[in-house]
């Protein structure tokens, strides 16, 4: 994956595989961020360049803890794409079917078609992160490592068949974390979201931090590279992340394909018949 500077300031470094060692908010002396209406306009025209080529895809992975912001990021980054070729798909921890099949069987069937973009609202790595927390197996059926192994391996084959894996984490402070908690409650519209085991994601943050941390490590490679993203502000991650992908879609389908001459004189030629001017 051929990444810019700005793109690279934000790629996982194995060597700080600790959240902390990232920042959760950038100030503005930092870096300039490229304007998000700007990006939007260019995911909008350059996922259409993709969509007419049908020759590559696109899939966009969001993760991070409870209120992240991987909903609005998403309905944010859709802005201007044509509906036709892109699809958003969300996925919780395993359940019935999903729980009786390989853990990469659940998500195998909305990966995108060549010309899509899809993104992904938590993923195939919830295997490895939210199942360590809350598992749906009894613990001999787990074998981490050889999960770890198989997305690597999974991602590999996807990008080798021509898909472009983006993947983002949300990186929350505990603190931001706990006043979007609090207004999540405070919100009626809001409250709906809440279930008992948000109670129990709250109180387990930080096993949930930790294995999160040891999967991006161990999932992270050259060309499936993981994305660490500022998450206290969202207005800063939206512009991050829009940045990235329209940078990706650009090198995709810089173009239109070539039209075809003699349909479009078979075209004038009927529309000629018919009297059109």
């Amino acid at each position: 994956m051929k990444l810019s500077a700005f793109a690279r300031s934000f790629v996982f470094d194995p060597a700080r595989p600790g959240f902390r060692d990232y920042p959760t908010v950038l100030d503005d002396d930092d870096m300039t961020l490229p304007g998000l209406d700007a990006s939007l306009e260019q995911i909008g025209e350059y996922q259409r360049r993709l969509w007419a080529n049908q020759a590559k895809a696109v899939l966009l992975v969001v993760l991070g803890p409870d209120t992240s912001g991987k909903d609005s990021l998403i309905r944010t980054l859709a802005t201007f794409v044509d509906p036709a070729g892109f699809h958003a798909w969300s996925f919780s921890r395993p359940a019935g079917a999903e729980a009786r099949h390989d853990f990469l069987w659940r998500v195998t069937p909305y990966l995108p078609s060549f010309g899509q973009m899809v993104a992904f609202n938590r993923s195939h790595h919830e295997a490895v992160i939210a199942e360590r927390v809350w598992p749906v197996h009894s613990p001999e059926r787990y074998n981490w490592p050889n999960r770890y192994r198989a997305i690597r391996n999974f991602e590999s084959h996807l990008v080798e068949e021509g898909t472009t894996l983006i993947k983002v984490w949300l990186n929350l402070s505990e603190e931001e974390h706990g006043k979007r908690l609090l207004k999540r409650l405070d919100k009626p519209r809001k409250r709906w979201k809440f279930d008992k085991s948000d109670i129990s994601g709250w109180e387990k943050r930080h096993d949930y931090q930790a294995f999160a941390e040891e999967a991006l490590e161990a999932t992270h490679t050259g060309e499936a590279p993981w994305f660490v993203v500022p998450g206290d502000r969202k207005p800063q991650a939206r512009a991050i992340v829009a940045a990235v992908l329209a940078e990706q879609l650009r090198q995709l389908a810089p173009d239109y394909p070539e039209e075809d001459e003699s349909v479009l004189s078979d075209y004038r030629r009927l529309l000629a018949k018919s009297g059109v001017k």
